[in-house]
């Protein structure tokens, strides 16, 4: 590997350092968040800001508390990956109601630090290796899970024992519908709600580590696309052993996406029918479980997840939702149904409650860039609190807020303090090594978000090969004004590349309309905007050479990269595929099933986004990578195309990695880089 690449895999791709995980507790005075010692340093601590002094502190030390850790349990590794959690140590924590005491897990172990007083972490024995801590409102009690099993500390086992799993997320909720927990404290700290998961129904999947063949192999539940889900309940657990089961229609709606106390009287809850063409907000009364529709979206194609931070009672009692407006242009927001945002704003989330008015994160000029704004309910009137050029991001709490910019000069973040003063949290990550002028061009009559990047020292007139290395699915923005997301296509284009990045349709931030674009066509909606923008840049930049022309990506943008010289060998010349789901009948149903429907109700649809009728098309050199730990998209995606290739005599290359996941974490991912590029030199010379 060359010098950045050796660079990149130390820190983590400028991660390692970084502070993250933020939150705000005791009334906006103190900010917790995860941070290591430095930009080599995997290990993150967790931290505290006094915003009265701007003071940081070190509360936990991982190598402190677990010099010699072993490896992760099982249950931890997974909730890493649904996470994609990459930093070692401390990778999560939980504050208590009040926001002074902290409660974390650290390899099966589980801890517990007050931010007050002498500041030294406890140890709480637990029943087994511990995960997901939660203290309470005071801090006074944790709960955690253990072997699928709800404990409480101090107390014991709460949940019975009937051979489900408690108080952990389900597959499909942790990877596809946002929702990474499954307990939740009352206010007073005393009652819990909790999800019970059955997943007797379900398939299993099966990982063996043929570098280690004296190894058992490992299983975990997974809900294939158009078999069963896991049932999913949710209880309130109270003193006494007492047990109330909210109630819903849980066989018409049994996606949980969200859940939580919105006081000691009420839970709410939203609720998604299996092909999340209606969302239900209930509200639940937690002493007798009977639930009460609050509000109901629907859309014939797909209702788009929720804006984080809804939805939400205002202090005079309207319910904020998610909307959008009429035709599809805008992410709205609505109180009580009625629309609060119009078609000039795309709202990406809601932050809270400031200067008495909605704190919110939109979008109001390029897909690109994302403003902070105050909205007011009462007339929809928005001021700027950080509208430059970049992505702002806010959190707040009690008129504290923590604005963070990421744009052409890197990643800014500031405390502001309702009185004026401003902090930084200290960032001691490796400084981005390049400033990276992409032009970010709208293009063809769908003005489909693109980003183009050359070599340093480009010399107008030199003819440069294409590198399409981009995602292109649902649920992902790549062209960004972020400069995180640019270092890496920096490189690539200094090895002599234009690399070319595409938001198809599909993908958010443009609007609704966009994105439901995809419905039922991943295959044909993806690769046409691909090749109508490339022709369309090539048409403005005319230094791409579209006689060779490269394409990368991992997951779906594995499966784009594949798809792309199997069906259009006229404009795609290489492919490097990692991580492809080549066959999404074989993909999870909550994520498969909202854009095509149900595999026995609609099997044409499954049949023409699959990749393996295509293999005895292939005329182009196709590099295959998958991880054989990879729990999300399994390796037997990727291995099925390479049979089927190998059936139709159709030469190609395939790299299987032992223990590698889907995150490709410890500098996998700049191997593989240097060995792409490689491939593209050789098959583009």
């Amino acid at each position: 590997m060359d010098d950045f690449l050796r660079l990149s895999a130390r820190t983590a791709r400028f991660t390692h350092g970084a502070p993250r995980a933020f939150s705000f507790g005791d009334d906006g005075r103190l900010l917790w968040f995860l941070r290591s010692t430095g930009p080599t340093d995997a290990f993150d601590s967790l931290w505290v800001l006094d915003t009265t002094t701007g003071a940081e502190t070190r509360l936990a030390d991982p190598r402190e508390l677990c010099p010699e850790p072993g490896p992760l349990p099982a249950a931890e590794r997974r909730l890493r990956e649904r996470t994609r959690l990459v930093a070692a140590g401390i990778g999560s924590y939980a504050l208590s109601g009040d926001g002074r005491h902290a409660a974390f897990a650290l390899y099966g172990r589980l801890f517990e630090v007050c931010a007050g007083g002498a500041g030294t972490p406890k140890e709480i024995p637990a029943a087994g290796p511990a995960l997901d801590p939660r203290p309470n409102a005071d801090g006074s009690r944790t709960a955690y899970v253990a072997d699928d099993v709800l404990y409480v500390a101090p107390g014991g086992r709460i949940s019975p024992d009937d051979g489900a799993r408690w108080g952990l997320a389900e597959f499909a909720a942790a990877e596809e519908l946002g929702r990474h927990r499954g307990h939740w404290w009352s206010p007073d700290g005393v009652t819990l709600l909790a999800a019970r998961v059955d997943e007797s129904a379900l398939q299993r999947r099966w990982f063996a580590d043929p570098a280690h063949p004296e190894l058992p192999a490992e299983d975990f539940a997974y809900p294939e696309a158009g078999g069963p889900n896991a049932d999913v309940q949710l209880w309130v657990l109270g003193e006494g052993g007492t047990r109330i089961r909210l109630d819903w229609d849980a066989d018409t709606y049994p996606y949980v996406s969200d859940a939580g106390w919105e006081s000691a009287t009420e839970i709410l809850l939203t609720v998604q029918d299996r092909l999340q063409r209606r969302v239900l907000l209930l509200s639940a009364d937690p002493a007798t479980g009977r639930t009460r529709e609050l509000s109901r979206t629907t859309h014939p194609q797909w209702v788009d997840p929720l804006v984080p931070g809804t939805p939400a009672r205002l202090a005079d009692g309207r319910m904020l939702t998610s909307a959008d407006t009429p035709g599809g242009a805008a992410r709205a927001l609505a109180v009580d149904g009625a629309l609060l945002t119009g078609d000039g704003i795309q709202v990406r989330g809601v932050a809270g409650i400031h200067q008495g008015l909605l704190l919110i994160e939109a979008g109001l000029r390029d897909p690109s860039e994302q403003q902070v704004l105050l909205l007011d309910p009462a007339t929809g009137e928005l001021t700027p609190v950080a509208d430059g050029p970049g992505v702002h991001t806010v959190s707040a709490s009690a008129g504290t807020l923590l604005l963070t910019c990421a744009d052409a000069d890197g990643v800014r973040r500031t405390v502001r303090t309702p009185d004026g003063r401003e902090f930084t949290p200290a960032d001691l990550s490796e400084p981005l090594p390049y400033r990276v002028d992409a032009v970010l061009e709208r293009v063809t009559e769908r003005g489909i978000p693109t980003a183009l990047v050359l070599p340093r020292g480009h010399v107008p007139g030199r003819r440069l090969p294409v590198l399409v290395d981009g995602y292109g699915g649902p649920g992902m923005q790549d062209v960004t004004a972020d400069q995180r997301r640019r270092q890496h296509r920096q490189w690539w284009a200094d090895q002599g590349f234009a690399v070319v990045t595409v938001d198809n349709r599909g993908t958010p931030y443009v609007s609704p309309a966009y994105t439901h674009a995809m419905y039922r066509g991943f295959s044909e909606v993806t690769l046409d905007d691909q090749v109508a923008a490339l022709h369309a840049l090539a048409d403005r930049h005319p230094d791409l050479d579209l006689g060779r022309v490269g394409v990368r990506g991992w997951s779906y943008g594995g499966y784009l990269a594949a798809m792309a010289v199997l069906r259009r060998p006229d404009v795609f010349h290489a492919a490097a595929a990692g991580a492809a789901p080549t066959d999404f009948r074989h993909y999870d149903t909550a994520y498969t099933e909202r854009y095509l429907g149900l595999p026995q109700d609609h099997p044409e649809v499954y049949e023409r986004d699959s990749l393996l009728p295509d293999a005895p098309e292939l005329s182009r050199p196709l590099l295959l990578i998958t991880g054989l730990a990879d729990d999300n998209v399994h390796p037997s995606h990727t291995l099925r195309l390479s049979q089927a290739l190998t059936d139709a005599g159709r030469p190609h290359q395939l790299l299987a990695l032992p223990g590698v996941t889907h995150m490709t974490p410890g500098g996998t991912r700049e191997k593989l880089m240097a060995l792409e590029l490689e491939f593209f030199r050789r098959e583009l010379a």
